[in-house]
């Protein structure tokens, strides 16, 4: 892991567990759409002050993700006095660097940059591309794939409250590199026995191929090699909390990769969430709003506790 990756972590300064708060309430922002381009506008009802939005979102629709950092693990405490270990992930300053079109690219896709990076540190084409929209120079770029309807202009901040405690998402990461390992670790085999007749070969695969038909020993035979570092997808993660004052997200489930790693999370395919209830096509901010006083928003376990297994 970088010193830079290593320099963000300690900056957050997780607190020790602590029972949670009550929900607090959960405000939604809708901006009014332009349909077949690009641009998105924001209109404001003069009487009330409040954001229109011309199209809600649709079974169909899908909104973009978002990159994080994993920022280790922690435990929390459920009103039942249940202790809950929970990963933390940080959205790091995530903005929209680049649209795509069907006009132009051929695919309706957003380009999201996160986090910062010094232009020495970076090619002189991606110093380019940057200086070409017009947005800072960011660390890490992920291209979601979206529907025309979740468009969003370049620029625009896209920050924890993309997400609504409670919904299930799919975080994408590099698993933690394990080298060359054998059978037993890689692939979960028994091994050879450990008593009589087998020397030195105690966690050996065994045999590989058949007689002289066929032959040869089939593609895709479990041996022994490389184990991790691949690009891995974990399914319906639930989000437990989100604390918009510092853009950390609190979930229960698996997360692939090594602190300091960067994860792309976004909406579950299969727990599909509720429409009604997510921001479309993502949460904006009223100006006069400060984000630093902000109460962390806690999920609604209702009455049957979701971490302890049922009888």
């Amino acid at each position: 892991m970088s010193a830079l990756s290593r320099g963000l972590i300690s900056r957050l300064r997780l607190p020790n567990p602590t029972k949670t708060s009550t929900q607090a309430p959960y405000q939604f922002c809708f901006f009014w759409r332009r349909f077949g381009t690009a641009n998105a506008l924001v209109d404001e009802a003069p009487e009330t002050g409040q954001k229109n939005i011309l199209r809600a979102m649709t079974p169909n629709s899908k909104r973009t993700g978002v990159i994080a950092v994993k920022c280790g693990m922690t435990a929390l405490w459920d009103k039942w006095g249940a202790r809950v270990p929970i990963t933390v992930l940080w959205v790091d300053d995530n903005i929209v660097s680049q649209v795509k079109t069907i006009e132009k690219e051929g695919i309706t896709a957003l380009q999201i940059g996160c986090g910062q990076k010094k232009a020495k540190h970076l090619t002189k084409p991606e110093v380019g591309h940057f200086r070409a929209q017009g947005i800072p120079l960011k660390r890490k770029l992920r291209e979601f794939p979206v529907t025309e309807d979740a468009l969003l202009p370049v620029g625009t901040s896209i920050g924890v409250r993309h997400f609504v405690p409670g919904q299930y998402v799919d975080v994408t990461g590099i698993s933690r590199g394990k080298g060359f390992q054998g059978v037993m670790k890689r692939h979960g085999f028994s091994g050879m026995p450990a008593s009589h007749g087998a020397s030195l070969s105690h966690r050996s695969l065994g045999s590989t191929g058949q007689r002289d038909a066929p032959g040869k020993v089939f593609k895709g035979k479990k041996m022994p090699g490389r184990m991790g570092g691949k690009q891995i997808t974990v399914k319906n993660v639930w989000v437990y909390k989100i604390e918009p004052a510092r853009n950390l997200m609190w979930v229960k489930g698996q997360v692939p990769g090594a602190e300091g790693n960067f994860v792309f999370v976004k909406d579950a395919f299969y727990k599909k969430p509720d429409i009604s209830m997510l921001p479309f096509p993502t949460y904006i901010a009223a100006e006069d709003e400060d984000t630093s006083e902000l109460e962390p928003l806690v999920a609604d376990l209702g009455e049957v506790d979701p971490f302890m297994v049922a009888d």
